[in-house]
């Protein structure tokens, strides 16, 4: 990391992102095999694997250049090739649109949609413990 120093205060350049050593270009410019190599086992394994015919699909429109695309393939690993596009990522409900980032790289889709709601419990009913039991109600 490249640190400048301007006027008293110390800045830390912004580096371009790697994946493993490689830039963004170059990933996209590997072939599918050797971008797997770098991919941790079960996603090594799913692209070795070959792609279901949704998936392929689904590259096609990313190759196509289309900016928005609607998916319910959550198990789809994002490759280089998708980045800087919109994904519209089925959650079981309605979908929740993500711009793939060079960090998102080996991930799988889904991981960035989340299905279910963080719980946020209320405060307690009258009744429900014991020292509400002796509130008198108005």
């Amino acid at each position: 990391m490249v640190k400048k120093r301007r006027k008293g205060k110390i800045t830390k350049k912004r580096e371009e992102f790697t994946y493993r050593g490689y830039t963004v270009d170059q990933l996209k410019k590997m072939n599918l095999n050797k971008f797997a190599t770098l991919l941790p086992a079960r996603e090594r394994r799913s692209i070795l694997r070959g792609f279901t015919e949704a998936e392929q699909k689904l590259l096609k429109r990313v190759k196509e250049g289309d900016q928005t695309i609607k998916t319910h393939l959550r198990e789809m690993v994002i490759l280089p090739e998708m980045v800087g596009i919109n994904l519209g990522i089925h959650n079981g409900r309605t979908f929740e649109y993500v711009e793939v980032k060079p960090e998102m790289i080996g991930h799988r889709i889904g991981e960035f949609a989340l299905t279910r709601k963080r719980v946020t419990h209320g405060s307690a009913g009258i009744g429900a413990t014991r020292s509400s039991k002796y509130i008198p109600l108005k």
